[in-house]
């Protein structure tokens, strides 16, 4: 349902499925937009928050989705989406025709097209939009966004983007570019972290001053995005998870099926993939990606801040 303003300007009905630390943030911004938002996650005290925040809740996803004109799907993988979509109280059976879907979890291509195959075929909109940019930027509605879908999909979901969106990266009309583009990001956030964790860690065994290294390293062509944004974490000794290392097992596992898909081979992906494998089975799963550094201590002996803290249990 379009509500009317008092100025008689309609008044865009949003619903977000997954209220966690991005979905949360993606629904505060469209609120703050002035869409009417409506706001669903499997875990009561999400909805609670943001209903206290001036959101509205629902019970199911179906509840959410009934009225929108956009549904925005903040879960982990393509099986969740699926779920969100026509699973028990699944959106698809509510969602009224012309609305549409926006996709935000990663997952690969393949999946995507066959989502947007089964949406679209019940006269709704499906546009494939994974995201980047972490809690923060949703919180501040300040996104990368890399979409593919209709011109309709992208006309429809336009006020729900410009509100959650710093740059939205139009990729083409077919669903399954945004997922593929989305890939090749994390395809290199995932080496990136692992190498930063690597260095940051052979860095302490070296007995090296760690804040000066910082400090050298982010003014130097060695620098990444992600040495300067995750080896902080590192030298606080603070591994909560902002983003956690099973994020990346699923990404570069994700990464290794498409690629082994097309005989491609990705050497470096798959190394990391490793790291991230023994990390998590040495309990770290749920911590902090930066977590890779202290798999590195244990392996080599090196001291890091913090080093005494016991990881975080599955």
């Amino acid at each position: 349902m379009t509500l009317l303003a008092e100025n008689s300007a309609p008044i865009v009905v949003a619903a977000v499925i997954g209220l966690g630390s991005m979905g949360l943030g993606m629904a505060r911004s469209m609120k703050r937009a002035g869409l009417d938002v409506v706001g669903y996650d499997i875990t009561p005290a999400a909805v609670d928050r943001f209903v206290a925040d001036g959101g509205r809740g629902a019970a199911t996803p179906a509840g959410a989705a009934r009225d929108a004109d956009i549904v925005v799907s903040v879960v982990v993988n393509g099986a969740q989406t699926e779920a969100v979509l026509f699973g028990p109280d699944g959106v698809a059976g509510t969602m009224k025709p012309g609305a549409v879907f926006i996709s935000s979890a990663t997952m690969d291509p393949a999946v995507a097209r066959d989502l947007a195959q089964r949406v679209e075929a019940l006269g709704l909109y499906y546009l494939d939009a994974p995201i980047s940019g972490g809690a923060a930027k949703a919180a501040s509605g300040a996104l990368t966004i890399m979409a593919s879908g209709s011109r309709q999909a992208f006309d429809t979901a336009r006020p729900g983007l410009d509100a959650m969106a710093g740059k939205v990266y139009e990729l083409g009309d077919a669903a399954g570019t945004g997922a593929a583009f989305k890939m090749i990001n994390q395809l290199l956030a995932g080496v990136h972290i692992a190498a930063a964790c690597e260095a940051i860690t052979f860095a302490a065994k070296q007995g090296l001053d760690l804040d000066k290294v910082y400090e050298v390293i982010t003014a130097s062509a060695g620098n990444s995005w992600m040495f300067e944004n995750r080896v902080p974490h590192v030298l606080a000794g603070d591994y909560t998870p902002l983003s956690s290392i099973e994020i990346f097992v699923k990404d570069l596992g994700i990464v290794q099926d498409m690629a082994r898909s097309e005989r491609y081979p990705v050497p470096l992906a798959a190394a990391a993939l490793q790291m991230y494998l023994a990390a998590s089975g040495a309990g770290m799963g749920r911590d902090d990606d930066s977590s890779l550094a202290r798999l590195y201590a244990q392996l080599s002996g090196a001291a890091l801040p913090g080093a005494a803290e016991e990881p975080q249990s599955l």
